[in-house]
């Protein structure tokens, strides 16, 4: 059974790919977690997992620097919100170079990829010709991703708050709750409403900002404080600052199974 790390300084984002990669590689054991460089290196060499996926700006050593630290001792991946440092990726001896979040149809090409470099036995590596060839195609499929369009998410969200209307950055935004006809919008200071549903946010807004954890409720990330049951069972998303707790249905309990 082949064994990875994860290396990520945000826990959600160390959650999200754990259950990903488990959608797409059942097979493959996640057995350990480290929240910057150094606890990665650290886990490499002391659990010497096959596979390492590595964030790159995460604080004291980055994994750039952690990447050069493990060298050949396990196949590293990038999983990054930044495409620019795709090149020194793969001069780094990457396997392979994500962007964040992680899609399950474009992580099951990294794991095509990294099976293939598994199952390569260890005295019949490939050329160096062939491992230029390869590298020069990852970056082709890399600069490919990078050149189309990308989506176009909300950025700002008109909103009323009795008879005035206010444009409100999504950033500020802790959480979209439906109200019967309406949406509540909350942020720290006030609640404004809008008429679009929250079904047509999820699809407008920034998938890895905003996180839907129940039909009618989509969640800032970086407002989630934690996650608790009630006595009923129910899982209960906290936000930060704030007494609120919302709801989190079954189908979407996955995005916080670590907690």
């Amino acid at each position: 059974m082949p064994t990875a790390i994860i290396a990520d300084d945000e826990r959600l984002m160390r959650d999200l790919l754990r259950t990903r990669l488990s959608q797409v590689w059942p097979e493959l054991e996640i057995v350990g977690e480290a929240k910057n460089g150094d606890e990665a290196v650290q886990l490499v060499s002391a659990l010497k997992p096959d596979l390492t996926f590595l964030d790159i700006r995460m604080p004291g050593k980055t994994g750039m620097e952690a990447a050069r630290d493990i060298g050949d001792a396990s196949q590293v991946v990038f999983v990054t919100a930044y495409d620019q440092y795709a090149v020194e990726a793969f001069e780094r001896g990457a396997v392979d170079y994500v962007l964040k979040p992680p899609e399950p149809e474009r992580l099951r090409i990294t794991v095509e990829r990294l099976k293939e470099r598994l199952s390569t036995p260890a005295g019949q590596a490939t050329g160096s010709a062939n491992v230029s060839d390869t590298v020069t195609a990852m970056l082709s499929q890399l600069a490919e991703k990078i050149a189309a369009p990308k989506p176009k998410y909300l950025q700002w969200i008109q909103a009323s708050i009795g008879q005035d209307l206010r444009m409100i950055p999504v950033e500020e935004i802790l959480f979209f709750r439906s109200d019967e006809k309406y949406t509540c919008v909350q942020t720290e200071k006030f609640e404004a409403l809008i008429r679009k549903p929250v079904r047509d946010l999820a699809d407008e807004l920034d998938p890895s900002l905003f996180w839907q954890i129940h039909r009618a409720t989509l969640v800032n990330v970086n407002a989630i404080e934690g996650v608790t049951r009630d006595i009923r069972g129910r899982h209960l998303v906290l936000i930060k600052g704030r007494p609120d707790k919302l709801e989190v249905s079954r189908s979407f309990l996955h995005l916080f199974k670590q907690m």
